[in-house]
Parts: structure tokens; sequence; C-alpha cells
């Protein structure tokens, strides 16, 4: 009898340690996803009926992926986060592998960029490279100790997501990516030695240098003046002052007042904002929604990066800890893109609003991204459940005595 006592306490201190479950973000993630097919079925019903007749046929397919997504993001949230330290140089690999398959026939073009991959499903291999920066990074500075708070050992860990960025960029041709990649890179980095003044100083250089360059070409726009790179093309329209595209999303968001026309009543997404439901998507937000729709759409996104800020605060280990914050970055760094694009702030680069636009591979890998950081949260003890445990512990242990 007493010792079927101390089992029922040490299986009663056992399961009150691994209860926890952050309920919130997934909650967070599933109404920005939710919100985002409401959005999307308005932005695209017109341009779906006028090229499939079917008014459908982006939120339908968006849908069965969001689906699916969720259910991928509750699978991954189950498995040790610690295992995918063995899988994480395979992943860093593969991503490289992947884009560099672009090249080769089994590369697809679309949209005018040849980006995508098709081996019995088709995908974007470059969201495979972040995740496999995300959790490759992590791993290199855990096996590096101490020498990553040194200048070698943090270049060399910037190199490593530089090898990647310029992977994206060359064998994808997707500047934007390459970007991101970079800057979870730096994100990582600075993180795992907050003391590295010399990214804040070497990021206030460039900052200057690349303001004081906008306003010189702005004096010597001849020098973009050519036929060949689109880049340079898209820099000297934003010098302009903004891409066709750009100006009628800003002529959505400006005639979308405070509350907005109302949710469907948008008259630019009607074949005057080309794909409307991609990376113009927060334009029609603010056009139907108005300025109360868009800083709802704001908290929102807020409120997910707190809980990552959360889960990565309080991490069992270092290792989970820079995972869910490249992962806080990664969303963080693409939302503030996004926005500024479509704010005609920096020049187009074809930036998607996460969880929110167009995109089944983006809305895939986002949510895997999730999982693995409600993997990580799953195995936070806080204070009061270890006093618990160990109050109970002691418990058996008189229960053992007294007998």
């Amino acid at each position: 009898m007493t010792k079927n006592k101390v089992r029922k306490i040490k299986r009663k201190a056992k399961r009150k340690t691994n209860k926890y479950y952050d309920y919130n973000l997934l909650a967070a993630v599933i109404i920005l996803l939710c919100f985002g097919l409401v959005m999307l079925y308005s932005a695209s019903a017109y341009e779906s009926v006028t090229k499939f007749h079917n008014d459908l046929f982006y939120f339908r397919k968006q849908a069965i992926i969001s689906v699916a997504a969720i259910a991928l993001a509750l699978f991954v949230s189950f498995i040790d986060y610690h295992w995918y330290m063995k899988l994480s140089g395979f992943l860093y690999l593969l991503g490289f592998f992947l884009m560099a398959l672009v090249l080769s026939p089994l590369g697809v073009e679309a949209y005018g960029a040849r980006r995508w991959l098709k081996i019995g499903v088709q995908f974007q291999p470059s969201e495979v490279a972040k995740i496999g920066v995300i959790l490759f990074l992590p791993y290199v500075i855990l096996k590096m100790g101490k020498k990553v708070q040194t200048l070698k050992g943090e270049m060399f860990i910037l190199f490593l997501g530089a090898v990647q960025a310029v992977a994206a960029w060359k064998f994808t041709d997707n500047l934007s990516t390459a970007i991101i990649i970079f800057l979870i890179a730096c994100v990582i980095v600075f993180l795992a030695d907050p003391k590295s003044i010399w990214m804040v100083v070497t990021a206030g250089i460039c900052l200057i240098i690349g303001i004081g360059a906008v306003f010189w070409l702005k004096d010597h726009l001849y020098v973009l003046e050519t036929e060949n790179g689109f880049r340079l093309n898209r820099i000297y329209e934003w010098l302009q002052g903004g891409s066709y595209q750009v100006l009628q999303g800003l002529y959505a968001i400006g005639s979308g007042g405070i509350l907005g026309k109302g949710l469907g009543n948008s008259t630019q997404k009607i074949s005057t904002i080309p794909e409307a439901q991609n990376d113009m998507i927060f334009s029609i937000i603010c056009e139907e929604l108005g300025v109360f729709g868009a800083v709802l759409l704001l908290l929102m996104f807020g409120y997910l990066l707190y809980r990552l800020f959360f889960i990565a605060q309080n991490a069992p280990d270092l290792y989970g800890s820079l995972v869910v914050s490249g992962i806080f970055g990664h969303i963080a760094i693409q939302v503030i893109l996004n926005l500024l694009v479509v704010l005609n702030i920096i020049p187009t680069t074809g930036i998607t609003l996460p969880f929110v636009s167009y995109g089944g591979t983006s809305v895939l890998f986002l949510m895997a991204e999730v999982g693995i950081a409600l993997g990580v949260a799953r195995q936070i003890t806080f204070k009061n459940e270890e006093t618990t445990e160990r109050s109970e512990k002691e418990s058996a242990k008189n229960v053992l005595t007294n007998s």
C-alpha cells in the first residue's frame, strides 16, 4: 500500500512537469491564418472569376494548405527539439542542394522568375534553406562554446549564413530571400553574444551610407537608366515616386480611411493592383478595413512575436532559445520588409506577408517553424512547477521513511 502511494506521487509530479503547452501561440497563428483566408478571398475573388471562372480558386487552395499546415505544426510540436541538432547539418546542406537544383530541368519558372522546384510537388527550396539556417547556426554556436564570443567566431557564423544567402541569390535569383536569410543569421549571432557592439555599429554605418546613396542617386538617376537589370529598374521607379503597383496600393490605403470601405468593397483590387492577393494584400486590408483593420492585424502579429519572445526567454537551454529567436527574427523581418514595400519606404522586393498572403510553400514552412517553437515551449518548466515537484518528491521520501 505504501509503495503504491509513492508511485502515485511520482506519476503526479511527472505529469505536472510536462503539462505546459503554449496554446496562446497556437491560437494566435490560427487566428492569423483565418484572418488571412478571409482577406485572401476578398482580394482574389475577382481575379479568380476572370481567370479561372471560380471565385474560390485561390481561397480553396490556400484553405486546404492551411489546414495541412496546422496539422503539420501540431505534429512537429510533439517532437523533441534536441533531435534537430543531429538533423540540422543535413537540412543546411539540403537547402543549398535544392536551391542549386533550380538551375536544372527540375526548376520551374513562374511570375517571370525561376525560383520553384518541382519534385512531385512544387515548392520554393529557399524556404528549406531558411529552416536549415535557423536550426544549424545555433548548433554550431553550441559546438564553438566561448569561441563564438570572439570576432573570428562571430564572422564564421555569419559566413555560414552568407553562404546560404548567396546561394538563394545566385541559384534562385531571389535577392529579397537572400537578405532575409542573412538577417536571420545576424539576429542569431547578436543574441548569442549581445555584447558584440560592432554589429550595431556596422548596421548604423551601413544605414548612413544607404541614406547617403539614396540622396545621391536622386540627383543622378541616369546611373540607373538601363534596360537590363530589373532590380535597378525597381530602384529607379522607387526614386521617382514608386512603381505602378505600389502607387495603386498607396491609393488603396489612402481611400480606406479610419474604418475602411467595408469587407469586399475594395475597388483597387479589380484589375488595378496586379496579384493583389500576394505581397500587396496589406493595401487591400487597409482599403476595406481602414486604419482599424491595419492596427488590428499589427496587434495580432505583435502578440504572435511576444509569444515567441516568451518561449525564447524561458527555453530550457541555449539551443532552444536561439532556435526560437531565429524563428522570431524570420517572421519579424518578413513582416517589416513587406510593410516597408507596401508603404513605398523601400523598393519593391516581392516579400509576402506571413500567414496572410497567398502562397502554399510559405504557409507550410512557417507553420513548421511554429511547430518547432511549440516543441521548445513544451519543455519549459516553471519555478512553481519545480517547487511542486520537489515538495512531492520530499513527500514520497517521508512516506518511505515513515513506513
